[in-house]
């Protein structure tokens, strides 16, 4: 896989990652492209089959970023995604999709290195994984 083949839909709350995001941005750190954001409220608001048509479009990976647990500016929201992950990646392994290619991680805006680094991470993973061949995938 080259280096800007994989996509990777970055779930972020506008709060805490989406900030971390805009300040490695405007910072210029340096990190993957691959990472295309998409801003909600709180990452409690992450659906799961907000994660299911990001693969069945096209997506390699689906990032989710969230305040830290205990600083959610709507108290229990990422909470709820806590319990929701797991639950997810189990489904997944289901259609055949590696609970690998979802990644949750609470990163604040104060953090933009963590960011950086969580991001280049990951699309290091996804280039691991090899393209998801969501074709074969049953969604």
């Amino acid at each position: 896989m080259e280096d800007s083949k994989p996509r990777i839909v970055g779930i972020l709350c506008r709060w805490c990652t989406y900030q971390a995001a805009d300040t490695a941005g405007t910072s210029l750190m340096k990190y993957p492209p691959n990472l295309t954001p998409i801003r909600v409220q709180c990452s409690g608001r992450v659906d799961p089959t907000f994660v299911l048509k990001a693969f069945k479009y096209g997506a390699d990976g689906v990032f989710i970023g969230g305040c830290h647990p205990g600083e959610c500016h709507y108290e229990e929201g990422n909470y709820n995604t806590m319990k929701r992950v797991p639950l997810l990646k189990r489904m997944l392994e289901q259609f055949g999709i590696d609970r690998d290619r979802v990644r949750l991680e609470w990163i604040s805006a104060a953090e933009p290195n963590k960011f950086a680094n969580t991001v280049t991470e990951f699309t290091e993973k996804i280039k691991e994984l090899g393209p998801l061949d969501w074709k074969k995938v049953e969604i």
